[in-house]
């Protein structure tokens, strides 16, 4: 094994990425809102044969530009998603994209963590990397952020380059095209996030700087300018097709999420930190210290990443809308100062001490009694069920989801692997680490195989089977008084059907109508005049038109 590291790195962490990332890309359905309406674009690209525009429901959609769309329908057409000759689950194409970026992180990280420090420094970065839970749950996902964070990470490292050796303005030109391509796959806060990373960079490492001032501001001016061209000729094509109005929705869009808790995303400013503690264990309390509290190296890419796990960290934490993969970014840091710590350690410039033994151990207990009480809670849904006073998610607990009951004896696994390497007498070694980082990442890959899938079959996994279950019939479905994109995707809805409104107040229909709505709704349609009750399963309920 270590002579196949050293002779082939690049194949190694491909071959580990996808046995990582690839296997259960397939096992639950695509998760509304965001993996079903990047996938419902790209499949409304090809259906209606317009690459140019992103489309939801085909009308334009303005919220996100093209480029990782565009890789999704080019992965629906490749493996022949939506025919009779699919390869693959249409599940498995969504996903598929991400896990190429997944595996193009991996080896990006370890080629930078190779030229800069160390050929086991890029082994460990990698490492630390795929070891996460959330960077690996997002891999394995059909969510913008991987690429997006990839697109940044290169854009700022190509001017951390310009900046040691301003000569070359190559690097700045690479940097304008990266941050560019992160503009086209999620908008501007590439741009804004680079900006201002590199302006407390610079604010940081002033006196350094000083002489180079000019000729830095030139570059980071013309790499601006560079990105900015990716995503101006996009959206003036967009513009010139749709008017101009489209571009002023977007931005209204941006500063409605910066501004105000959008859909619901409102969560107190400790959100994010909290997130990247629990969502990037272990190595978040492995990098704990090279963020601010402990020893900093003064490597001017350490500084580089401290910088930007501050900013993003800092930023996210005051913007209004607070979701998740938000503070994605600081994946990418976090993993590096993980392996900073655990190579410093490997090489005795770094000593193990207590606290990091009470940290790992208390947040791998909480977050092994969340992976237990989840299977828990759906085993004794029925116990459970009548103490929830929400209706609806009431009546999701009633889905029929088949647990074997030892489900929860992964979450308590991951508990009891943490305990055994840390609880051991003597001191804690460096491979004590390495095999909680291994078996946890194996225990969260059996997670989203086993788990994951019951978990959906309550939360849409009802709706989902009946939009499924109408494909291909000269039929019309829509969901009234809740915002999904299931019945799009998974109805393949084609294209110029009525609106959902034109539908519920026609008096009649050219074909079968069928709405969706949740159970907490039943009291405003009971009555109405054009709908005939179907049923009601698992907090959902079905109308048909009269």
């Amino acid at each position: 094994m270590i002579k196949f590291l050293q002779q082939k790195p690049y194949l190694f962490w491909t071959l580990v990425g996808a046995l990582v990332y690839m296997p259960f890309l397939g096992a639950s359905h695509l998760f509304d809102w965001d993996e079903i309406n990047f996938a419902e674009s790209a499949r409304e690209m090809i259906v209606s044969g317009d690459y140019l525009s992103v489309q939801i429901n085909f009308l334009p959609f303005w919220e996100k530009p093209p480029l990782f769309i565009w890789l999704q329908a080019l992965s629906f057409l490749s493996f022949s998603t939506f025919t009779d000759q699919a390869w693959v689950s249409m599940e498995f194409a969504a996903r598929f994209p991400n896990a190429l970026v997944g595996i193009a992180t991996l080896c990006t990280v370890f080629a930078i963590g190779e030229r800069h420090f160390s050929e086991n420094f890029g082994h460990l970065w990698a490492f630390a990397y795929v070891a996460a839970i959330t960077p690996h749950v997002y891999a394995s996902s059909g969510i913008i952020d991987p690429l997006f964070n990839l697109f940044i990470f290169l854009g700022l490292y190509f001017f951390a380059a310009f900046t040691a050796d301003s000569r070359h303005l190559k690097n700045a030109l690479l940097a304008g095209v990266m941050i560019g391509l992160g503009m086209l796959t999620k908008g501007p806060v590439a741009l804004l996030l680079w900006g201002l990373s590199l302006l407390v960079f610079g604010i940081v490492q002033f006196k350094n700087l000083k002489p180079q001032l000019g000729r830095l501001f030139s570059g980071a001016c013309i790499a601006g300018i560079l990105a900015c061209l990716f995503f101006v000729s996009w959206y003036g094509l967009i513009a010139m097709k749709f008017g101009f109005g489209i571009i002023e929705d977007f931005f209204a869009y941006q500063i409605r999420l910066m501004t105000t808790g959008d859909a619901g995303h409102g969560q107190p400013f400790y959100y994010h930190a909290l997130v990247l503690l629990l969502g990037c264990f272990p190595i978040s309390i492995l990098a704990i210290g090279r963020l601010g509290i402990g020893p900093k190296s003064k490597h001017p890419f350490s500084i580089w990443m401290r910088v930007l796990f501050w900013v993003v960290l800092i930023l996210f934490s005051l913007v209004k809308t607070k979701i998740v993969h938000y503070s994605s970014m600081c994946w990418l840091p976090i993993s590096f100062f993980a392996a900073q710590v655990l190579s410093d350690w490997k090489a005795g410039h770094w000593t193990w001490s207590r606290p990091y033994t009470i940290g790992i151990s208390i947040v791998g207990i909480l977050f092994g009694l969340i992976l237990a009480a989840v299977p828990y809670v759906g085993e004794h849904a029925f116990e459970f069920a009548p103490k929830i006073q929400d209706v609806f998610v009431r009546g999701n607990l009633q889905a029929p989801v088949a647990w074997s009951g030892w489900e929860k004896g992964l979450g308590i696994l991951f508990m009891g692997v943490i305990l055994f390497f840390l609880s051991r007498k003597g001191e804690v070694k460096p491979r004590h680490v390495y095999s909680i980082m291994v078996s946890g990442l194996l225990i969260i890959m059996a997670y989203m195989a086993i788990v994951v899938p019951k978990i959906e079959g309550y939360t849409q996994a009802t709706p989902i089977d009946f939009y499924t279950s109408k494909v291909g019939q000269q039929v019309y479905i829509e969901t009234v008084g809740f915002k999904s994109y299931a019945h799009l995707l998974y109805f393949q809805k084609p294209a110029a059907s009525p609106s959902a409104e034109t539908l519920f107040q026609a008096k009649k229909l050219d074909r079968p109508a069928y709405f969706v709505m949740k159970v907490d709704a039943e009291e405003k349609f009971k009555y109405h005049p054009n709908l005939i009750f179907i049923k009601e399963e698992n907090g959902f309920l079905f109308y048909k038109h009269r």
